[in-house]
């Protein structure tokens, strides 16, 4: 998608994102995102795409491994991840977690991250 095509005249972003198996293969750098030595956290994490510094895209791959870890269900997930950044960076954050979902997002420049953690998708933003 063309830079253009993401970035509107009001400083927010559009992307679109359809989870499947054609997104769970690697791309990018091998290892992107995994978690620091010394850590506990086994979950292996894929970055697909991403409008965010790389100081708040560590923080939503560590709050993510927290996530997975405390909780089993996706919606118990999304909610985790979503209240974080909410209490960390102010309303108004929105998480999608799952296999197969599709999306067409509207979202604030700098803050937007999609992800695969083990194989289900994590989908992060702010708008509104």
């Amino acid at each position: 998608m063309s830079d253009e095509a993401r970035h509107g005249t009001a400083g927010a972003a559009q992307a679109a994102i359809r989870a499947s198996s054609e997104d769970r293969k690697p791309v990018g750098a091998a290892g992107a995102g995994s978690p620091p030595p010394g850590t506990a956290a086994a979950h292996k994490i894929q970055l697909k795409s991403a409008d965010m510094k790389e100081e708040m895209k560590q923080e939503a791959f560590d709050i993510a491994r927290v996530a997975f870890e405390k909780h089993s269900m996706e919606k118990d997930i999304a909610e985790y991840i979503k209240k974080e950044f909410d209490k960390n960076h102010g309303p108004t954050w929105h998480c999608i977690v799952g296999r197969n979902f599709g999306s067409y997002v509207t979202h604030e420049t700098n803050y937007f991250v999609y992800f695969y953690i083990d194989s289900k998708a994590v989908l992060l933003f702010k708008s509104g």
